[in-house]
C-alpha cells in the first residue's frame, strides 16, 4: 500500500511539472513545445513586418521629395490606402502556399507602411516618438498579461462578438467624419476609444495565437496582430495630435 502511494505521488509530481511548463492547462508538454515553435514563427514574421514599416516610414519622412509627392497627390495616397484591403483577399486565399504567401504579405505590409509614413510625416516628430513608446509599452504589457492569464486558465474568446461590434461602430464613425468632421476634442476621444478597442483586440488575438490558430495559419496570425498594433499606434497618435491641437 505504501509503495502504491509513493508511485501515485511521484506520478502526480510529473503531471504537475508538465502542466507547470505548458502554455495553458489541458495541453500536453509535447503539444506545448510545438505551439511555442509556432508562436515564435509568428512573432518572427511580425517583427519583420514592423521593421519594414519602420524602414518605409523613415524613408518617407526623411526624403522630402517623396513626402511631398504623397501629400500633394491624393490619388496616389488613396491607391495605397485601398490596396491593403484588395491584397487581403489573395493573402487569405494563398496564406498556406509558399512563396506566394510571403509575396502578398510583403506587398500588404509595404502598402500599409506608406499610409502610416504619411501620417507620421504630417505629425510633429516628438508626438510620433511618444506614440511609438506608448504603443510599445502597451503591446508588451498586454502580450505578457495574456500569456500569464492563459497559463492560469483564463479565456478571452468571449471578447470576439463584443470587439467586432465595437470595430463596426468605429468604422462607421470614421466614415461619417468624411462628411461631418469632428473637432480636436472629439478626435482625441475617438482616438482614445479606438485605442481601448485595439488594446482589447491584442489580448483577444494573442489568446487565439496561443490556443486556436492552426499551425498552417502563421501568415494570417501575423497579419491580425500586425493590424492590431498598427491601429493602436495610429489611435494613440490621433489622441496625442488632438491634445496638441487644443
Amino acid at each position: 500500500m505504501q509503495g502504491f502511494m509513493s508511485i501515485s505521488t511521484s506520478s502526480s509530481f510529473k503531471v504537475g511539472d508538465i502542466e507547470e511548463g505548458t502554455l495553458y492547462p489541458g495541453i500536453s508538454y509535447g503539444e506545448s513545445e510545438l505551439r511555442w515553435g509556432f508562436i515564435q514563427k509568428v512573432y518572427g514574421i511580425l517583427t519583420a513586418q514592423i521593421l519594414l514599416t519602420t524602414f518605409v516610414s523613415s524613408i518617407t519622412v526623411t526624403y522630402a521629395p517623396l513626402n511631398e509627392l504623397l501629400r500633394g497627390n491624393s490619388g496616389i495616397l488613396f491607391l495605397f490606402a485601398i490596396l491593403p484591403f484588395i491584397l487581403m483577399v489573395p493573402l487569405y486565399i494563398y496564406q498556406q502556399k509558399h512563396p506566394l504567401n510571403f509575396v502578398f504579405l510583403g506587398l500588404f505590409t509595404a502598402c500599409l507602411s506608406v499610409t502610416v509614413s504619411v501620417a507620421c510625416a504630417n505629425t510633429d516628430g516628438r508626438i510620433v516618438l511618444q506614440a511609438l513608446v506608448l504603443t510599445s509599452a502597451v503591446v508588451c504589457s498586454l502580450t505578457a498579461y495574456t500569456f500569464w492569464a492563459a497559463k492560469k486558465g483564463k479565456d478571452f474568446s468571449y471578447l470576439g462578438p463584443i470587439l467586432f461590434t465595437c470595430l463596426m461602430v468605429l468604422i462607421l464613425t470614421g466614415f461619417m467624419q468624411m462628411f461631418f468632421p469632428l473637432g480636436p476634442t472629439s478626435v482625441a476621444i475617438y482616438g482614445g476609444l479606438s485605442a481601448m478597442v485595439f488594446s482589447a483586440y491584442i489580448v483577444y488575438d494573442t489568446d487565439n495565437l496561443i490556443k486556436r490558430f492552426t499551425y498552417d495559419e502563421y501568415i494570417w496570425a501575423s497579419v491580425v496582430l500586425y493590424l492590431d498594433i498598427l491601429n493602436l499606434f495610429l489611435s494613440i497618435l490621433r489622441v496625442l495630435r488632438g491634445m496638441q491641437s487644443e
